[in-house]
C-alpha cells in the first residue's frame, strides 16, 4: 500500500480538491429541499389542495429510494465521477420543470430530483472520501459528507424562501436558481478524477453486486433490525418533515407576507440542528444496548408534544421551539441508527450499510401526507399527540430489546473473526466480565 504523502507536501489543489465533489452533494440536498419553502408559495397562488401539497413533497421518496440504494453499484461499475455528474445533469433538468409551476410537472420534477439526489448521497460521498486521499482518517471524510449533505439542505430551503420572499417570480427563479447552481457544480467538477479502481470482469462486478445485496439481506433479517432499527426509522424523517412542512404553515397567519421566508428559516433551523446533533449520537453510542436510540426517540416524542402545543396555541415562537427539538431528534435518530446498522453488516462495508439505512427512514417523507389525509377527522394538535403515542409505543419495544440480539463486535484489522460462545438469542446480559466498549464508527461523527 503506498504511504501517503505529507499534509505539508501536498498542492492546494490536490489538498481541496474533495471540496467540488462536497459542492455537488450540497448542491443536490439544495434540489431535493427547496420545495418546502416553495409550497407555501404554492399555497397561497393556485388553488391546489393541502393533500395534493403533501402528496407533491412525499413523491420525492419514489425516486429518492432507487437512487439510494442503486447508486453505490451503479458508482462501482461506470465510476463515480459518471454517476454523479450524470445525477447533477437530472437534478437540474428536473428544477427547470419544476419552474414550470404546473401540477402535473411538479409530481414529474419531485420523483426526478428524489432519484437525482440518492445518486448523489450514495456516490457522491463515496468520491468526497476518495478525493480526500489516504492521509485524511475515515471519520473525517465521512464528516465533510455529512455537512455537506445539512448545508445544502438548509441552504436550499432558505435560498429559496428567500428568493420567493424578495424577488419576483417566486414560483420560478427560486428553481431556475437551482438548475444555475447544478451547472456551476457541473462545471466545478469536469476536471475532478475518477477514483473508482478500474472495472473487473464481468463476473467479478456481479459477485460484488451479490455480495452487497447479501450484506443487506443479512442486516434486515438480523433480530435487532426488527426490533431497534426498525421501530426508530421512521422518526428521523417524520421528526424533520413535521418541523418544517407541517408545522409552518399552521402559524402562517401569524407572519403576513413572509411565510416563505419564515418556512425556509425554520427549515434551515431544523436541519441545522440534525447536523449539530450527530455527533453526540456517536458519543451515546454503546455497543451493548440501544441507548442513542431511545435517547433520539424520546427527543422525537418530545418535539411532537411541543408542536400539538404549538399548533394548539398558535404559536410562532412553540414552532421554532419544536424545529430545535425535532431537529436534535431528527439528528440522534439518523446516528444512532447508522451504528445499529452498521454493526449489522458482516463486512462492514459503510456505504452499503448507511443507504441500507437511509432507505428505511425514508418512511418518514409520508408523514405530511398521513397528517394532511387524516385532517379531515381530527385536529392537528390531536394528530400530532397521537404520532408521540406511537413515539411511546416505539419507545417501548425498543428498550425491551435494548441489550438482545447483540451483534458479535467486528475483528479489528488483521485479526481473525472473533468467536463467541453459544448463548441464547434472547439473552439481555452480553458475555464477558466487562462490558463492551462504545461505538466509534464514524457515519454520524
Amino acid at each position: 500500500m503506498p504511504t501517503p504523502m505529507p499534509t505539508s507536501t501536498s498542492t492546494p489543489r490536490t489538498a481541496w480538491r474533495w471540496l467540488p465533489a462536497a459542492a455537488a452533494v450540497a448542491v443536490a440536498a439544495w434540489g431535493a429541499n427547496q420545495f418546502t419553502a416553495l409550497a407555501t408559495v404554492y399555497r397561497a397562488r393556485t388553488d391546489w389542495t393541502a393533500l395534493s401539497l403533501a402528496a407533491m413533497f412525499s413523491v420525492y421518496l419514489v425516486g429518492l429510494v432507487p437512487g439510494l440504494l442503486l447508486g453505490h453499484a451503479a458508482a462501482d461499475r461506470y465510476g463515480r465521477r459518471r454517476v454523479v455528474r450524470g445525477a447533477l445533469a437530472l437534478s437540474a433538468a428536473a428544477s427547470a420543470v419544476l419552474a414550470v409551476a404546473d401540477e402535473p410537472a411538479v409530481y414529474a420534477a419531485r420523483s426526478a430530483t428524489g432519484f437525482a439526489a440518492g445518486l448523489v448521497f450514495a456516490a457522491g460521498a463515496a468520491w468526497l472520501r476518495e478525493l480526500s486521499g489516504p492521509s485524511v482518517p475515515p471519520e473525517t471524510a465521512a464528516r465533510r459528507a455529512m455537512y455537506a449533505t445539512g448545508a445544502g439542505f438548509a441552504a436550499g430551503a432558505l435560498a429559496t424562501g428567500v428568493l420567493a420572499e424578495w424577488l419576483p417570480g417566486p414560483t420560478v427563479l427560486p428553481a431556475l436558481a437551482h438548475t444555475v447552481g447544478c451547472l456551476l457544480v457541473l462545471r466545478a467538477t469536469r476536471r475532478l478524477p475518477e477514483t473508482a479502481e478500474p472495472p473487473t470482469p464481468a463476473r467479478a462486478g456481479a459477485r460484488a453486486d451479490v455480495g452487497a445485496a447479501e450484506e443487506q439481506r443479512t442486516a434486515v433479517h438480523h433480530p435487532r433490525f426488527r426490533y431497534v432499527v426498525l421501530p426508530a426509522s421512521p422518526a428521523v424523517l417524520g421528526a424533520a418533515t413535521v418541523a418544517y412542512v407541517v408545522l409552518p404553515p399552521l402559524v402562517a397567519d401569524r407572519v403576513p407576507g413572509y411565510a416563505p421566508l419564515f418556512g425556509g428559516l425554520v427549515a434551515a433551523l431544523t436541519l441545522t440542528m440534525g447536523v449539530v446533533a450527530q455527533p453526540f449520537a456517536a458519543r451515546l453510542d454503546d455497543r451493548g444496548s440501544a441507548r442513542a436510540t431511545l435517547t433520539a426517540v424520546a427527543t422525537v416524542i418530545a418535539g411532537l408534544l411541543i408542536g400539538a402545543l404549538a399548533a394548539e396555541r398558535d404559536s410562532v415562537g412553540l414552532v421554532v421551539t419544536a424545529a430545535v427539538v425535532l431537529g436534535t431528534g431528527y439528528g440522534l435518530t439518523l446516528g444512532a441508527g447508522l451504528h445499529e446498522v452498521e454493526r449489522l453488516a458482516p463486512r462492514g462495508t459503510g456505504p452499503t450499510s448507511a443507504s441500507l439505512y437511509q432507505s428505511t427512514t425514508s418512511s418518514g417523507f409520508l408523514t405530511p401526507l398521513l397528517l394532511a389525509g387524516t385532517a379531515g377527522h381530527a385536529s392537528y394538535p390531536a394528530l400530532l399527540v397521537g404520532m408521540a403515542v406511537v413515539g411511546v409505543l416505539c419507545l417501548a419495544v425498543t428498550g425491551v430489546h435494548s441489550r438482545r440480539h447483540l451483534p458479535a463486535p467486528a475483528p479489528a484489522p488483521g485479526e481473525p473473526p472473533h468467536s463467541e460462545p453459544e448463548r441464547s438469542e434472547d439473552s439481555s446480559v452480553p458475555s464477558g466480565p466487562t462490558p463492551p466498549p462504545r461505538s466509534r464508527r464514524p457515519w454520524a461523527e
